[in-house]
């Protein structure tokens, strides 16, 4: 009998903006944990514990109703009182939620007994106000102070910290009903006959450095009727959507359009506000390089205005001079900007960080995708001066030794040892398990360089500036030669995960190769091979490609990037097959991650799983501590669409290419409301025999034409300048 076992981290987490709360199952926040309410790198709430008389409820069922609410179902043990014993499950308590810039909670009491009741209901908590750094490293310094002030008239409870000039609060204000505080807890007298209910709210509003955010003041509309509730409908009006038969894949990709809008990180512009992704909850909600372009480039036929976004608040932050503290040097894109109090103090370097050495081609090829996709010439415009400070880092900085590789190495006390997207820091060993001294050369960042190279080339064709593409492609078909001499690996027909600061190729066997194969610098030939060995067993978990192969010394399924499935380097992957002509590969890895969300609670992908083997008695693994929702792994779904269809946006060329090959688990797709410059297209798919057909619905037929999506495969060349070929994003 089949089945299904449904997978997850026990917790609630909703959020808005950079507000996070994260509580457990029954609403509260158990210390010690990694739990609680952040809010700008701080946590405010480090426990929240609610009783009756003493007693603790009992949780029936809770859960988000949105990303930025919750309802919790409790009800009553025995509640031992000075009348008697309150019998258990004669009453109700039901906490509702809402973050909103702070929280509003609610809290409904019923009695459902057929005698009155008396009791006091208390409200127990702490804040330690832990910088988001220290609680995720279990190492939490207390520099500050924090002080606890009682409002009687007001109903207030304001905790406080202060170090110097950083200031966190968080004042707790009860409304609607009459509260004392007394020993750490906020305590209500509640008193009612059979049938009636009693009701409070609780307004959490937070205090930064001077700045107030407050909570909202209405109650949580139990129909979900309110401003974040309209937003959330207006995105899913915009954003382009599906529908299919197969519903597990349907599920999958509505609710990721649910989490990218769940996880818009607002940031001024200007005089503006735009939208960049954050990273992921609870420890990714910042301003990041690579993860936000990776992002943005999998939401560009979803929601291209991300994609605006970063290119800008990244452009902001691009460094202008060296610092080697924060591995910054002049046209660096930055990693990780941080908000905390250590980052204020600058007890570490995110303020911005600048450890990332694939950010700045991910940036350009970025600029491309994003003109190409919507047709703007005004990023063109805006962007050119940061793209040129972009491509003279890469030569003057990303290439440290002038041998024509992009290499990386921190400079800095506090820096991370890795700096791709593996940036564990046992994330790069020899295949003895021994780590790899650098300065490092990893496969993958090659293939950026060489894609962000061409992808520029095209710019300047389009800008008038032939000599300067001629250069560019030039310097891509060097390093198109020079990265296939120097990172073959003949034995096993794949690519070197990298070389060390001795120039030696690192032949342990992992996934980065497949994203090569996205960036188009393999050649077709050897593009077969590195499919083939990607899909043997040692490699090809069922549940998708793992980090690291299974026979390698350092193999463990259950490691962050030694042997885990990431969902979004699977996509990468499957865009890298499909380029090549290998379709029903890339079906079957997306067929493979589709599977694996279908466990996960609302089919939410969380940002790695364990690498253990499929078989038809088991399912897929957590990895502790992945963050969930997670940005990346949700953008996925968007990502192994797209390899299935083929899809390519090219609003500069007025077109909308496709090469449908879908498969027979996915026998139809129909796509709305893609958005390519002035026109919006809706799109049918079908499988008919072994063939995929089509028919546009809306939009203009003529505009959409089926095409190889690897028409510019193999070595560079003028195809893009031509029109002849495609760079499938």
């Amino acid at each position: 009998m089949p089945f299904k076992v449904q997978v997850g981290p026990p917790q609630i987490a909703i959020h808005q903006g950079q507000t996070v709360l994260i509580s457990e199952e029954d609403g509260q926040i158990a210390s010690p944990s990694e739990k609680g309410l952040y809010f700008r790198d701080t946590r405010l709430i480090s426990a929240w514990s609610i009783y009756a008389n003493g007693t603790p409820w009992v949780l029936l069922n809770g859960g988000a109703i949105a990303y930025y609410a919750s309802r919790i179902f409790l009800t009553n043990a025995d509640v031992l009182t000075q009348d008697g014993v309150v019998a258990a499950r004669t009453m109700s308590l039901v906490i509702s939620r809402e973050v909103d810039g702070g929280v509003h909670e609610d809290l409904d009491v019923t009695n459902h007994g057929l005698h009155p009741v008396r009791f006091n209901l208390e409200l127990a908590l702490r804040c330690d106000f832990a910088d988001t750094f220290e609680v995720k490293s279990d190492k939490i310094v207390r520099r500050g102070r924090i002080t606890t002030q009682w409002d009687p008239a007001g109903q207030s409870l304001a905790n406080t910290y202060r170090n110097e000039d950083f200031v966190r609060a968080v004042t707790i204000t009860a409304v609607g009903a009459e509260t004392l505080y007394a020993n750490g807890r906020l305590s209500f007298a509640i008193d009612l006959q059979p049938g009636a209910s009693w009701h409070c709210c609780l307004r959490y509003d937070l205090l930064d450095c001077g700045h107030e955010i407050r909570a909202p003041n209405d109650c949580v509309a139990h129909d979900a009727d309110n401003r974040h509730a309209a937003d959330l409908r207006d995105w899913q009006r915009r954003v382009m959507k599906i529908s299919t038969s197969n519903e597990e894949f349907y599920r999958f990709f509505h609710q990721a359009t649910a989490d990218m809008a769940a996880l818009r990180l607002p940031i001024g512009d200007g005089d503006h506000m735009v939208f960049m992704p954050a990273a992921g909850l609870p420890w990714f909600v910042a301003p990041f390089g690579r993860d936000s372009l990776i992002v943005s480039l999998q939401n560009l036929t979803i929601y291209p205005d991300f994609a605006a976004g970063t290119l800008a608040i990244l452009e902001g932050l691009q460094a202008t001079t060296r610092d080697d503290y924060r591995d910054a040097e002049p046209g660096k894109i930055m990693h990780e900007l941080r908000y905390g109090e250590l980052a204020h103090f600058k007890l570490i370097p995110h303020t911005p960080y600048y450890g990332t050495a694939d950010a700045t081609p991910l940036w350009l090829i970025t600029l491309h995708a994003a003109w190409r996709a919507t047709g703007r010439r005004e990023l063109l415009d805006r962007h050119m001066k940061a793209a040129e400070a972009c491509l003279a880092w890469i030569d003057d900085y990303g290439d440290r030794d002038g041998d024509g590789f992009q290499e990386y190495q921190t400079r800095s006390s506090a820096g991370y040892e890795n700096m791709g997207w593996k940036d564990s820091g046992d994330a790069v060993m020899y295949p003895d398990g021994s780590l790899v001294r650098g300065p490092k050369a990893l496969c993958e960042l090659q293939g950026y360089v060489y894609d962000a190279w061409r992808r520029m080339a095209h710019i300047y064709d389009h800008l008038g500036d032939s000599a300067r593409a001629g250069a560019l492609r030039d310097k891509a078909a060097r390093l198109f030669e020079r990265f296939n001499e120097a990172f073959w690996n003949e034995a096993e027909g794949t690519y070197a995960y990298a070389l060390d600061g001795t120039k030696t190729p690192v032949l342990s066997v992992v996934s980065n190769p497949g994203q090569c194969l996205w960036s188009g610098i393999v050649p077709p030939d050897r593009a077969a091979r590195v499919v083939a060995r990607l899909m043997q067993p040692d490699m090809w978990s069922g549940w998708g490609i793992r980090t690291l192969s299974a026979a390698h010394r350092s193999f463990n399924p259950y490691a962050y990037q030694l042997g885990a499935v990431w969902p979004h380097d699977n996509a990468l992957i499957a865009m890298g097959f499909k380029r090549y002509g290998f379709g029903a590969e890339a079906a079957q890895i997306a067929r493979d991650i589709s599977g694996a969300a279908g466990h996960f609670g609302g089919n939410q992908l969380p940002e790695l799983y364990a690498g253990i083997q499929k078989d038809r008695t088991n399912f897929p693994v957590q990895y502790l501590g992945a963050n969930v929702p997670q940005a990346w792994a949700a953008g996925s779904a968007f990502t192994l669409l797209q390899s299935m269809l083929g899809l390519l946006p090219d609003a500069v060329a007025g077109r909308v290419f496709i090469d449908p090959e879908l498969p027979a688990w996915l026998p139809d797709v129909t796509i709305r409301d893609l958005t390519v410059g002035a026109q919006d297209f809706s799109i049918r798919f079908w499988r008919d025999g072994d063939a995929t057909r089509h028919e546009v619905l809306s939009g203009d037929p003529g505009a959409v034409e089926r095409r190889s999506f690897g028409a510019s495969i193999g070595p560079p060349a003028s195809a893009e300048a031509t029109g002849a070929g495609a760079s499938p994003v």
